[in-house]
């Protein structure tokens, strides 16, 4: 029941525009609007969409001085944070002791010294919250960041939105933020974003976040997007959902996402699991994530079995669907090493039925992120 359901700051506002709203993550969520899923979609790959991400976990690690707070967190992610630089920001993963995978998360550098920044995903949070409590050492503590909102502008005409706001935003470089005011609200706006497009995350105390939506989607170019493009978009970037593409059985290494691991910590380790992540990057792992492209019009979904061309089971799909800018189906999976390699034929079970596929290599659409 909805009612049973956290909502966002933008939950009226949803209502108000039309969206079909669906539980997400605990939370009552828009899946689209009338304008549908293919077309926000491409939508968003052409002019810009605009995101309800405030579900998503916002926090703080707090301690006296920079190198405190980053050796602490470096003890629980392979990331490199000690030199992270002051308005920058990173990719990385938390892990369990055996190198799984418990979440992956976004960790930035504010100019007040001894603070780190988080934004972790909806449906892991509060156990990342717990997990990051119960771990870090005395004299650091994690702040949680409950009473905001967080918007996600993005597509090639995001910058131009933006600037006519914050004119210094349309010159920030991905994976940059910044701490603006934005026709009198006060913002913290990061280039980043989860669609393999060029855009921004904003975040706003909850009481300002619908007044910025409203702000933002005046603009003629600027369509309210749903959960629905929102996959479909970072499938076809080749981005991992949490929960499908990795989790606490999956490591970096065999989730193609080496870039996670900092050149550092590759050579010191002294992060959770690192005799066996330091061991794949040697090595190799036994299987590893890849892009898939079916041949015809039939995709395939999470957990179709992939098998080798003369039918050996070798894997299975993670994430599956249409890909609006591809023309045609995409998919993600695991595959045994072996029959990784880019244009590999393989073969996808899909309702009884084999379909022919290759192993592809990813994104399906360009990355188009601003490096300046």
């Amino acid at each position: 029941m909805a009612d049973d359901l956290f909502k966002t700051p933008l939950h009226a506002l949803h209502q108000s525009l039309g969206g079909k709203m669906v539980p997400f993550a605990g939370y009552d969520m828009p899946v689209q609007y009338p304008l549908g899923v293919l077309k926000e979609h491409l939508h968003t790959r052409e002019k810009a969409g605009l995101f309800d991400v405030s579900h998503m976990g916002q926090a703080v690690i707090v301690s006296p001085d920079h190198e405190t707070t980053a050796a602490a967190l470096e003890t629980l992610v392979p990331g490199e944070m000690k030199k992270l630089g002051q308005w920058r920001q990173r990719y990385t993963v938390l892990l369990n002791d055996d190198g799984g995978i418990i979440d992956d998360l976004m960790v930035s550098r504010p100019p007040t010294d001894g603070r780190l920044n988080l934004v972790v995903n909806a449906a892991c949070k509060e156990k990342d919250y717990a997990h990051l409590t119960e771990r870090l050492p005395a004299g650091v503590k994690l702040e949680r960041f409950d009473e905001r909102g967080l918007l996600a502008l993005q597509g090639p005409r995001a910058a131009s939105v933006l600037a006519k706001h914050v004119p210094a935003a349309a010159e920030m470089k991905f994976m940059s933020f910044g701490e603006f005011e934005i026709a009198g609200i006060q913002a913290t706006v990061a280039r980043a974003g989860y669609t393999g497009e060029d855009g921004y995350e904003i975040s706003t105390w909850s009481g300002d976040t619908e007044k910025l939506a409203k702000l933002l989607l005046e603009d003629d170019v600027v369509e309210p997007i749903g959960l629905g493009a929102r996959d479909s978009l970072r499938l076809e970037a080749g981005l991992c959902l949490y929960g499908h593409d990795i989790d606490e059985t999956t490591s970096p290494v065999e989730g193609n996402i080496n870039f996670s691991i900092g050149k550092r910590r590759r050579e010191e380790g002294g992060f959770p699991g690192a005799p066996r992540i330091l061991r794949e990057l040697d090595e190799g792992p036994s299987r590893l994530r890849v892009g898939i492209l079916p041949e015809g019009r039939a995709p395939a979904r999470e957990g179709a079995e992939i098998q080798s061309a003369d039918g050996i089971k070798i894997g299975v799909v993670t994430s599956g669907g249409f890909g609006p800018s591809v023309g045609g189906p995409v998919a993600i999976g695991y595959v045994e090493t072996a029959h990784s390699a880019t244009g590999t034929d393989i073969q996808l079970i899909v309702r009884g039925k084999s379909l022919a596929a290759k192993v592809a290599d990813m994104p399906f659409a360009p990355h188009r992120y601003y490096r300046g």
